[in-house]
């Protein structure tokens, strides 16, 4: 890492309650999240938002790296998956502080070509008690080609012992998008997903899969204390996927079976 970039940064926010419930009526539930409540597992999502002027954004709608992220040079951004340590349950109406760092940042030469990986990680405290760690495991990589082949995704599991199916319209997308102040264009501009990253379609936040299948797993298992996803195949605004779980292993499955994302609580 350069020296000249920050080691760590700190952000603070107070858990605005509305915020959070207006989370809720985008999932489709009831806004029961008042002051002082308990958060859900992975609403913090929700807060701490880095606004940057038009200037500091990237051709995709995501602040430039070349802060705590080195800039290595490639310009697609994935969020490949992410561990979370939960310690005690953060709570509305409290202000909050995140220290985030970059535990490390590597390039490597893969099979479909240049690979750059950085994994970051932000501690969150609240009247000076650590309430959760999270990982993020972030990739970048070059442009698709016009005519680069798909790579072939992973089958999902089919001995879950409970499933809900779940579709996301292009509303979903664009209010979780707006919660979490993602400006990520592949979430909300079609013809920018289809014609520069190579979609068929929008894509789901992989966050918003993950948040699911947390609450999936608080609701069947009981509080979380860690929580680990990988995402491994894009899913499309227009198709409905299914949140799988078998004992404390999670899972995404698309329409054609495809796994979108693996979990273990």
């Amino acid at each position: 890492m350069n020296p000249a970039q920050p080691k760590q940064t700190s952000q603070s926010d107070v858990m605005d309650s509305a915020r959070a419930a207006a989370m809720q009526v985008a999932l489709g539930q009831r806004p029961t999240i008042g002051a002082g409540d308990a958060l859900p597992p992975f609403f913090h999502q929700l807060y701490f938002w880095d606004p940057q002027p038009p200037e500091g954004l990237g051709r995709d709608g995501h602040p430039q790296v070349g802060g705590l992220i080195p800039d290595m040079g490639l310009p697609r951004r994935m969020w490949a998956g992410g561990r979370l340590q939960f310690q005690t349950p953060l709570r509305t109406g409290v202000e909050a502080i995140k220290t985030s760092h970059c535990e490390s940042a590597t390039r490597k030469d893969g099979r479909t070509g240049p690979l750059a990986f950085a994994t970051m990680r932000h501690d969150i405290h609240q009247n000076n008690v650590l309430c959760l760690t999270e990982w993020q495991d972030l990739v970048y990589r070059e442009d698709p080609a016009p005519d680069a082949i798909k790579p072939v995704p992973p089958v999902a599991r089919m001995d879950e012992e409970s499933r809900v199916a779940a579709s996301f319209s292009s509303t979903l997308l664009f209010r979780y998008s707006a919660l979490t102040f993602n400006g990520h264009r592949i979430h909300y501009d079609l013809d920018y997903a289809r014609e520069i990253e190579g979609y068929d379609g929008l894509v789901v936040h992989g966050p918003l899969l993950a948040q699911k299948l947390m609450l999936l797993a608080e609701a069947e298992l009981g509080p979380l204390t860690t929580f680990q996803f990988r995402a491994t195949a894009p899913l499309m605004h227009f198709e409905t996927a299914e949140f799988c779980r078998m004992g404390r292993d999670l899972w995404v499955r698309g329409p054609d079976g495809r796994q979108c994302m693996q979990a273990r609580a």
